[in-house]
């Protein structure tokens, strides 16, 4: 090969190699702007994906902002009707205390404007006017407030009131005197003006204790209570002293005083409060007359019982009808009866073997001036009274029959 041959042979592989080397450039060239475009496509898709995102967090965020927002409102809204409801309800149950602000509103702004004008008229500056006034409105409120405290608390308050009732009076004295200058054609108002600083305290006064009072039962039930100690100081005047030594002896408030009048009372008496000896000593005295008296109408005067039984029956007063339990007021009132015993004494044959001796007794008890009773058969023949009672019968019947 020649020389020229192998210049262009050089030539024509330079200029392969410079082609090559373009094609390689190029093709580094678009690949490097494929991957800077994929680049862009994934930061522009990433940023896309960021913001649909962020647009749906503020979405999702402006979502739950409406919703407590929404929710705050209808609280707030709630919050107000149930305010409303209650300030409603307060109004329908305290009617009176709404009137008594509004009177107390009226009372007491009259009287510190006729106090400035009372002192402004005394060439004192009006500031210092307007502080004087509240000083005596004002100091009249505070002392009342604080009394309104101490009660509460339950401590005394009467040196409260009287430094209420005080205060509010000087106030009085300076509005009835500026009445009385002011409108002297008029004097009736300078006791409005004066009555401008009393009225407030009084219509208070009146809501705060006048409200709280005992009711109509309670002051009879206190006027009675204490009738009815005043009675037994009178009537167990012993027991009462007594029950008082028992009450100062025990720990203070360890006994009542119907406690200690019943201890008082069991120590004298020897029974529960109202009975006594004497008093068991009549009713059984008088059960026992009484059951002499049915005795001696059965078998002296039949016509008594019969009498007895009907006036029972036609007693008009039913509740003053004796019952077993009630003879002298004692014990349960209350109708019972009780198990009557098995009678157990002589048989028929034996009373008819004391029959004679019966009739003898009988005959001994009518000497003496004595009813035929069963007891005195029993200490006649010494026998029981079960079958005293029975051959009283027997004897009763034997003269009826030798009389006829």
């Amino acid at each position: 090969m020649s020389y020229r041959e192998e210049k262009r042979a050089d030539q024509a592989a330079a200029r392969e190699a410079d082609r090559e080397d373009r094609r390689l450039e190029l093709e580094t060239r678009l690949e490097a702007e494929r991957l800077r475009a994929e680049e862009k496509r994934a930061d522009a898709e990433a940023k896309a994906e960021r913001e649909a995102k962020a647009a749906e967090a503020r979405r999702r965020q402006e979502q739950a902002d409406r919703k407590a927002a929404d929710a705050k409102k209808a609280a707030k809204k709630a919050a107000a009707a149930a305010k409303r409801a209650r300030q409603v309800r307060w109004l329908k149950a305290n009617p009176a205390t709404l009137f008594v602000a509004f009177v107390m509103v009226a009372s007491i702004v009259p009287a510190v404007v006729s106090q400035v004008a009372a002192l402004s008229g005394a060439k004192v500056d009006v500031l210092l006017a307007a502080l004087l006034a509240a000083m005596l409105e004002g100091g009249a409120w505070a002392v009342t407030f604080m009394g309104k405290q101490a009660e509460d608390a339950g401590r005394e308050t009467r040196k409260y009131r009287i430094a209420t009732w005080a205060t509010a009076s000087a106030a009085a004295a300076v509005n009835f005197w500026h009445g009385l200058e002011a409108y002297s054609a008029h004097p009736w108002v300078a006791v409005v003006l004066g009555g401008s600083s009393l009225f407030a305290i009084y219509i208070w006064d009146m809501k705060t204790h006048g409200s709280h009072g005992p009711t109509r039962a309670e002051r009879r039930e206190a006027k009675a209570r204490k009738a009815h100690e005043q009675a037994r100081r009178k009537d167990h005047k012993e027991i009462a002293q007594q029950a008082d030594r028992l009450k100062s002896a025990m720990p203070f408030g360890a006994i009542s005083d119907e406690q200690a009048f019943a201890a008082a009372w069991r120590i004298h008496k020897g029974a529960e409060p109202g009975l006594s000896a004497e008093l068991y000593a009549t009713a059984t005295n008088a059960v026992l007359s009484l059951g002499a008296a049915f005795e001696l109408g059965e078998h002296v005067r039949p016509e008594l019982l019969e009498t007895g039984l009907q006036a029972a029956r036609l007693n008009p007063f039913p509740e003053l009808a004796p019952t077993a339990g009630s003879q002298a007021g004692i014990g349960d009132p209350a109708p019972h009866t009780t198990a009557q015993k098995p009678v157990v004494g002589r048989s028929d044959e034996e009373l008819e073997q004391l029959l004679p001796d019966a009739l003898a007794a009988a005959a001994q008890l009518v000497a003496e001036g004595k009813q035929i009773s069963a007891t005195g058969l029993a200490k006649k023949l010494q026998i029981r009274r079960e079958d005293a009672l029975r051959l009283r019968d027997r004897v009763i019947e034997e003269r009826t029959i030798r009389a006829a």
